[in-house]
Parts: C-alpha cells; structure tokens; sequence
C-alpha cells in the first residue's frame, strides 16, 4: 500500500511539473508573439519619424509618418535579432519634379543654414541594388542613403553618400559626393567624389558590361555601417564607422568654396564627355537653406547612356512596372536600424 501511494504521488508530480512547463513556455511564446505584434511601423523601431515627411518610389507622399507604413516601399522587417526600418525603390517610379531618379526618401521638415548647423545619423545595410545597368556609367548598381540638400538657390547637394556594388562583385564602394553650388550657370555643375571603403564614383567599368577591378577593402551587402553629417558654423565634419574597417572621418568647409578657380582631374575625366566644367561660387553654401534626407534614392535609372554617360544609366525598367522590377532586380533596397536628426553639435576630438 505504502509503495502503491508512493508512485501515485511520483506520478501527480511529474504531471504537474510537465505542466508547469509547458504554462512557462506558452507563456514566453505569448510574450514574444506580443513585442512583435507590437512592432508594426518604422516609428515603432526609429521614433524620430515626427521630424520628416517622405515621397515613395509610387509617387506616395506622406507627412504623417507616426503609425505609417507602405507595403513594397516603407516598412518593417527583423532580421532575427532586431528590427528595421526598410526602404524599397524600383529603377523607376514616380519622384520629385527636380529629379529623374525615384526615391523612398524622407525629407527633413526642420530647415537651416550651414551657419546654424545640423546633425544627421544613420546605421545600416543595404540589402540589394539594381543588377542591371551600364558599367561605364558611374551610377549605375548605386543608392543614395543620406545627403543634404539646399532648398533655394540651384537646389544642389552640399553631400551625397552612395553605396554602388558592381554585378559578379561581392563587395561593393561606400563614398561621397560634393556638388558644388555653381557660380552661374548650373548646368556646368559636376560632383567631386571622395572613397570612404572602396572606390570613389569614378572608377567605371571598360565597356558596358565589363565592371573595374573588384574593390579590396569594400563593404558587402547585408553588412552594417555607421555615418555622421555633422555641421557645426558652418564646417561639415563627416564620420563613417563599420566593423572591421578602419574608421574614416573629413572635414569639408560650405562657407568657403576650395573650387573657385581650378577643376579637379577627377572632374577633368569623369566630366568630359558632357561639357562639365563649371567652377563654384567663393561663399559655396553659405546663407543658403538647407535640410537633411535619408532612406533609398535609387542612383540607376532607364535613361540613355549616350545622353550622359555619367548619369544615364540604362537599367531595365520595363515600362515603369513596378512589380516587375522587383522581381527581377531592379530595386534597391535599404535597411536601417537606427537613426538621429537634430542640432549640430562641436566635433568630437577622436
């Protein structure tokens, strides 16, 4: 009797522990279940959204980005360890009355002057450019994922700062472009590209379809990187960070223009097929407004190669279908897990 009471008892408990467990793990799986559920919209993972409004690669504008998502274009993914912000946008679509490249961009709403300063950041990975384009085309299989644009005057670019991986290549360029703000006729106006890991902008392929040399220390896709556009009295101080590749910083003035007199051999090649010779003005962006843009500026468009062998990038598009450049690769892709916009602050002394 003793030993039958025993195992009666024995059993109950093994019984209730099994229980018990299962309760604990139905309970975690519901936890989990909840955060992500919870974690619907890029303002659930980048809660600075307030601060911009955005224009989509369909030609969706929105300025109420609390709460706001768009399949194919804005929205939410995790990668198993965190949440992301992700911007999509075809080779073409439908963008903004000063450009010919289609964006899912955000476009700050604050604006100043280089004087005043501001402060923007971004960690990231771009997870896909376009795999068509021509490789002489400088570009072409890049995107855009940060930069500054003036909001009077020609409206140009005091930076730009590209990711362009080459088809067939497993690393790609990380660099940055300066537009000078043209004395004159901005038709003349040209970039002045800067390497950060890899090549800069002017390092194209020999033909259409035969890319350069693949970079050495370049950055792959899906591997994450840092930047900072700080500008402070009107000094741009610039710092780009990413694991296992030394940290690169510059300096750059927008008050006083260094391109008031001689263009760069960089401009001398890269421009010359299409009359590119402008000089810049000697305050370069000085009293001029500005604002801060971030997300997936799609650098590879349709356009002709033969009408500028620079910009022109002749990707597929077909026709504008978007669905059908998606499925075939005519996209960029961006993720970003983490962001800041604000005040230009004094530079670090790292």
């Amino acid at each position: 009797m003793k030993k039958s009471l025993f195992t009666i008892i024995a059993v109950f408990v093994l019984f209730a522990c099994k229980d018990n467990s299962k309760k604990a793990s139905d309970t975690n799986e519901e936890a989990t279940t909840e955060i992500e559920t919870a974690v619907k919209y890029p303002s659930d993972i980048i809660p600075f959204m307030n601060e911009w409004k955005i224009l989509l690669g369909d030609g969706t504008y929105e300025d109420n980005l609390k709460d706001y998502a768009k399949d194919d274009f804005f929205y939410v993914a995790n990668d198993g360890k965190t949440g992301w912000v992700v911007y999509k946008t075809p080779n073409s679509g439908i963008t903004s009355k000063t450009s010919s490249n289609t964006r899912t961009e955000l476009g700050q709403k604050a604006h100043w002057i280089p004087e005043t300063g501001g402060k923007l950041t971004g960690t990231l990975k771009v997870q896909h450019v376009s795999t068509s384009g021509d490789a002489r085309v400088a570009a072409s299989y890049a995107v855009v994922v940060g930069q500054i644009h003036s909001d009077e005057g020609h409206e140009n670019e005091p930076i730009k700062i590209f990711y362009k991986k080459f088809p067939g290549h497993t690393k790609g360029s990380v660099f940055w472009n300066y537009e000078i703000n043209t004395a004159g006729d901005n038709s003349k106006r040209w970039d002045y590209s800067s390497a950060v890991w890899g090549n800069d902008m002017s390092v194209v392929g020999l033909d259409a379809t035969t890319p350069p040399a693949e970079p050495v220390n370049g950055i792959e896709l899906g591997e994450e990187f840092s930047y900072e556009i700080n500008v402070y009295k009107g000094i741009m101080y610039l710092t780009f960070k990413s694991d296992g590749h030394e940290t690169v910083r510059f300096t750059k003035n927008l008050l006083a223009s260094e391109f008031t007199k001689t263009i760069p051999e960089q401009i001398k090649t890269l421009y010359a097929s299409i009359g590119r010779d402008g000089l810049e003005r000697e305050n370069a962006y000085a009293g001029e407004i500005q604002y801060f843009k971030q997300g997936a500026y799609n650098q590879t468009n349709g356009k002709s190669p033969e009408d500028n062998i620079v910009w022109s990038t002749g990707a597929d598009t077909y026709d504008g279908d978007i669905a059908k450049q998606y499925a075939n690769g005519d996209y960029t892709e961006v993720w970003f897990r983490e962001a800041s916009v604000g005040a230009g602050t004094p530079p670090s002394e790292e």
